[in-house]
């Protein structure tokens, strides 16, 4: 049986990453990959903005997965493509992975894993739209796939439903190969997308936006002929009587994406019911030892910079991992909070900064973000303006926080005075 250190569950720009950081801290590594190429998502993502800040230049998605690449060819790690993780078991204080290839099956042993599987779209059917099931009703992902790499259009007249980042990229790529676009519609009160897709993507090509609505029936024979749409209330119920048809023949959904963590739960790992991921601690690491997580698999990321940042921090973890006890303080924050990662931290591993992401539940004004450590403040931060869409980053430096095991770390918002 082949035997590594460090063996890496996707190879998308979490997995590249971590398999970089892993290689670059002398671990023999294994990345896995079933797809025929490595990249992932950013395979598909010819619109640029990607490394502003990783690489200080503004690359497409293609542009930034081939220089993660062209970097692992260099550092000597190694990959299995168009294989599956069939399986995977505890073993002694280690894993053994059942591997699915070209070749038939194998299998393999890991001192430590890194789970960086990404997510996956929500459908039609997970948000509850009724009537028939005609062709024509896709995820944006899969419009992006069917333009950008097969030169298929998939749409000539289209309503998009949800305003999340793919679904406003997908409005302009749309609109730029002739199709027009009749809306977005957003079952929110406000936008899901980042502020620069709303300017960039719509406003700057005349797409509407219409918030507090959402398609409550598909229509269509063999192809989607029309889609009703309808005004939601605070609770997000259709309104009867605002009903309206739209003729179209497409529908691409943009409506939230979900971690990947099949592999994690099958191994036991518990995962955090707000961001879809596993519970970790600042090294990335789950609460199953052994087992790190990175990128969109631990929590959805607004920028692929942060997606390879934790990967690379997981992977280099996952090659110093040693079988040890650990001593766990837990992360809270108060009800203004979407939700904050890590969710833990391991007290008996050096402190230091620590790289803390978290979104807020509704928008605020200027509003300062307050960590305490058993209720002693240990630093403040003041944000200009807080959205649910958008991430925020907060590095604080630990090494004086005096944490040990039961001890609780505690975020909690508050208006800033003006």
């Amino acid at each position: 049986m082949e035997r590594y250190d460090v063996v890496i569950v996707g190879g998308g720009p979490a997995g590249l990453a971590a398999a970089l950081g892993a290689r670059r801290a002398g671990a023999k590594t294994l990345l896995v990959e079933r797809e025929a190429r490595l990249g992932g998502i950013l395979k598909q993502c010819i619109h640029d903005g990607f490394g502003l800040l990783r690489f200080g230049e503004r690359l497409s998605g293609c542009e930034y997965a081939h220089r993660y690449i062209e970097m692992l060819r260099g550092c000597g790690a190694q990959t299995a493509l168009l294989t599956f993780v069939s399986r995977i078991e505890k073993s002694g204080e280690g894993f053994v992975l059942t591997l699915v290839g070209r070749e038939g099956l194998r299998k393999v042993e890991a001192r430590a894993l890194v789970l960086s599987t990404g997510c996956r779209e929500r459908t039609a059917r997970q948000v509850s739209i009724h009537g028939t099931r005609p062709a024509g009703v896709l995820t944006a992902g899969t419009a992006q796939h069917y333009i950008n790499r097969m030169g298929e259009m998939p749409a000539r007249r289209c309503v998009i439903l949800g305003s999340g980042d793919i679904g406003l990229i997908m409005a302009r790529r749309l609109t730029l190969e002739g199709a027009q676009v009749l809306g977005v519609y957003e079952a929110k009160p406000t936008p899901s997308g980042l502020s620069r897709n709303i300017s960039q993507c719509l406003e700057d090509f005349g797409i509407p936006l219409y918030t507090s609505h959402t398609v409550t029936r598909v229509s269509g024979k063999e192809r989607l002929e029309r889609v009703t749409v309808a005004e939601v209330d605070a609770r997000m119920r259709p309104m009867p009587g605002t009903e309206q048809e739209l003729e179209c023949d497409s529908l691409i959904l943009s409506v939230g994406l979900i971690p990947e963590n099949e592999l994690a739960e099958a191994l036991g790992v518990p995962l955090d019911a707000r961001t879809k991921g596993p519970l970790c601690d600042q090294s990335y690491m789950t609460l199953v030892p052994g087992v790190f997580v990175c990128g969109n698999a631990l929590h959805v990321n607004d920028l692929v910079d942060y997606v390879s940042e934790s990967g690379e921090a997981a992977g280099a973890a996952a090659a110093r991992y040693v079988p040890a006890a650990c001593g766990l303080a837990e992360v809270s924050a108060d009800g203004g909070f979407g939700y904050v990662v890590p969710q833990r931290i391991d007290t008996t591993k050096p402190a230091g900064k620590t790289t803390f992401f978290f979104r807020s539940l509704a928008e605020r004004g200027k509003t300062r973000v307050r960590m305490l450590a058993d209720g002693r403040e240990l630093c403040k931060k003041t944000y200009m303006q807080l959205k649910p869409p958008e991430m925020e980053r907060m590095v604080v430096d630990l090494s004086g926080a005096g944490l040990h095991a039961g001890s609780r770390l505690t975020f909690v918002m508050e208006e800033a005075d003006t």
